[in-house]
């Protein structure tokens, strides 16, 4: 039905006479538009001032059945549609919005839809100046109610409350909103006369709202029409929380459920609330509230408020509008040190002045009437510690510009420096390295001890001479590479040297740290890098007539980095590197070009690879002659596992303690022995003798 109309419509608005329109006169932008939202814009290109705007309702004729073009003395208005206009010089934004409520009508509702298709109506947007009809806007408006929300939405988190500590429900039998249900005793909207239609027949248990009943094997319960005789010694004394009709047999009585808050609870003594920061511990601010920065979450969007871990660094990058745009937290808000006082944030503002690095998005938009609003386009956040504490935070805050139509890529990074390292190189919370933290290298052969293990950062054209380098993060596998340009005449011996010295400027150092605290001073916390040097070929290929063809080019770098777990300090896993090798795979360069090789510069790709490899700690243990040569008698090799045969009375079962599952296997046995000693005729001769 809806769809005949629109159609009906769309025929009637094409059928419908048009004024021509002159170059130079007013004019909407666009002159037609279908709305399916309670809120469109359009633009009015042309002198605004003096210009008076309407929106009127339209009708068809109904001799003709065309839609009759209204005029500047129409007096039709429609009242249900508010119509802002933003003048500018030569271009005025025109907004047209729904002044309806578009919630579909609860019983007795006022002010909302009773159809899912609740807005079908044509309009009519003029533009005149003294009763002179410059330009219209037709607006077909076809609005279905939102049938999904109802009543007023809230942000809150609905808490679905577990039911080890809470009933089921104060009236689960209450199934029709508004109305009584029959035999539902607790439905509150069930009067006392209704009720006594059927008190006599209500449901019992729990889908009459009585969620713990007494059951049958209870002590206590009366329910049970003739006991028998062993019900006091074999029945049970439990508390009526402690329900197999809410699916939970638990020991003791009923806990209070542990719901971690988004806020701390305070202190009942004041001053100190902790005595420092663990890493991974939220940073707290002075009202005892977490320190949140918009940070990525694992689906991918940017959640606003999301605490600061300890030692955790980040740089994450948030898309925005400008009508989207929301202001992050004041920078006057201050930080528990964790040594029980407070400290202030050290803000430095600058001002953007490269914008293409942050707006990856514009409209074309007239420039009378882009809406500028200057914004942060990136906050830095480094916050300097030592031990448990945080003894400084320095937060720089770029502003720039931003406008109505463009998007804003937001940039929020946060990094941690020990106060310890002068030359502000990261130390880590624990002895042991971290997943995603950069791995610690050193140049023991030059003053500088300080040395780097990097990779490529590819940036433009991907060509080596304007990549970057970016540090290798522990236990991320990581491959990339840069474009080599090579001439048709290259030599073959100077291409290998160039190509093996981009290569060799990823690995300024000679050794790596075993661990993220591993001091320059100490030899012993540093393991050397094993080079295997690239294999060179003795002759020159390229130097005969033969052009543009040279083997045994490294353009691989592979670097192998083994690590194990050594241990664990307050739960958390300490890796400790092992071992570092660094080798080179070779290539065949041939020059690639077309039918005639009239391009002198061809492409050689180079490659850096980054693998960790995971070893245990210690050497397992060698098997045995016997399970080398009886493969039969291996649980992992067969379907069949006779050496469990009597697995609850072995150490590989933990459903239970030792104790417990040894002491039900002797009850078993001893059954089982008495069972068949029960059984045997010479046991009846002997007991009836």
């Amino acid at each position: 039905m809806a769809a005949a109309f629109f159609v009906a419509v769309l025929v009637l608005l094409l059928a419908a006479p048009c004024p021509g329109q002159r170059a130079g006169e007013p004019v909407f932008q666009p002159s037609f538009i279908h709305m399916s939202g309670p809120r469109v814009n359009s633009f009015f290109l042309g002198n605004s001032s003096g210009v008076n705007f309407s929106i009127i309702r339209s009708s068809v004729d109904e001799e003709t059945g065309k839609l009759q073009l209204a005029n500047c003395s129409s007096s039709e208005r429609a009242g249900d549609w508010n119509l802002t206009v933003t003048p500018g010089t030569s271009t005025s934004k025109v907004t047209i919005s729904l002044a309806r409520n578009l919630q579909m009508c609860l019983p007795n509702g006022t002010d909302c839809c009773t159809t899912p298709l609740c807005v079908v109506e044509t309009l009519q947007v003029l533009a005149c100046h003294d009763s002179v009809l410059l330009a219209h806007l037709l607006i077909q408006a076809e609005i279905y109610a939102n049938s999904s929300i109802t009543g007023n939405v809230s942000e809150n988190v609905t808490i679905i409350p577990n039911q080890v500590f809470h009933p089921l429900g104060s009236c689960p039998c209450d199934l029709t909103a508004g109305a009584c249900d029959v035999r539902c005793c607790c439905d509150l909207e069930c009067t006392p006369d209704l009720k006594q239609l059927f008190s006599a027949s209500c449901f019992t248990g729990v889908f009459g709202g009585d969620v713990n009943p007494p059951f049958d094997q209870l002590c206590s319960s009366k329910s049970m029409e003739f006991t028998p005789d062993w019900f006091p010694i074999l029945c049970v004394q439990s508390s009526l929380d402690n329900t197999p009709f809410l699916g939970y047999f638990y020991h003791g009585s009923t806990s209070a459920p542990r719901v971690p808050p988004f806020k701390i609870p305070l202190q009942t003594s004041p001053g100190r609330l902790f005595t420092g920061y663990r890493q991974g511990d939220p940073i707290i601010t002075e009202e005892n509230e977490y320190f949140t920065i918009p940070q990525q979450s694992m689906a991918g969007q940017c959640v606003v408020s999301a605490p600061v871990a300890y030692l955790q660094n980040f740089d994450v990058r948030c898309l925005t509008s400008l009508a989207a745009y929301q202001e992050g937290l004041p920078h006057d808000v201050r930080i528990n040190s964790g040594a029980g006082d407070f400290i202030q944030q050290n803000v430095i503002y600058k001002t953007i002045t490269d914008m293409g690095k942050f707006i990856t998005q514009s409209e074309s938009l007239h420039a009378a009437e882009v809406l500028c609003q200057d914004v942060t386009f990136a906050e830095d956040y480094t916050f300097i510690w030592r031990d448990e504490n945080i003894e400084q935070i320095n937060v720089t805050v770029f502003l720039g510009s931003l406008c109505d139509g463009e998007l804003l890529a937001q940039r929020f990074t946060v990094k941690f420096l020990s106060l310890e390292s002068t030359n502000a190189t990261e130390l880590f919370g624990n002895p042991g390295y971290q997943v995603g933290k950069p791995v610690r290298a050193a140049n023991m052969n030059a003053s500088d001890t300080s040395g780097s293990l990097n990779i490529w950062q590819p940036a433009g054209r991907g060509l080596c001479t304007s990549a970057t380098y970016t540090p290798v993060l522990f236990g991320q596998d990581t491959f990339s590479g840069c474009i080599l340009e090579v001439g048709i005449n290259e030599d073959c011996s100077f291409l290998r040297g160039n190509v093996t010295e981009k290569l060799n400027s990823l690995i300024l150092s000679t050794h790596i740290g075993k661990r993220g605290n591993s001091s320059y001073r100490d030899l012993n916390d540093w393991v050397k890098i094993i080079r295997l040097d690239p294999f060179h070929s003795d002759t020159n290929v390229s130097t005969g007539n033969l052009k543009g063809f040279c083997p045994d080019i490294p353009a691989n770098l592979n670097i192998h980095i083994i690590f194990a777990t050594v241990g664990a300090i307050q739960g958390i896993p300490q890796q400790e590197i092992l071992a570092v090798q660094i080798s080179y795979s070779t290539v065949i360069w041939q020059f690639q070009c077309g039918l005639s090789c009239e391009n002198n510069i061809s492409f050689l790709p180079i490659t850096a690879s980054v693998q960790f490899i995971e070893v245990p700690a210690q050497p397992p243990i060698p098997l045995t002659r016997f399970q080398i040569n009886y493969t039969e008698f291996d649980c992992n090799r067969n379907d069949v596992c006779w050496p469990q045969l009597f697995y609850p009375l072995t150490g590989f079962y933990t459903g239970e303690p030792y104790p417990r599952c040894l002491a039900k296997g002797l009850v078993l046995v001893f059954l089982v022995v008495l069972a068949a000693i029960t059984s045997n005729p010479w046991f009846s001769e002997l007991w009836n003798s």
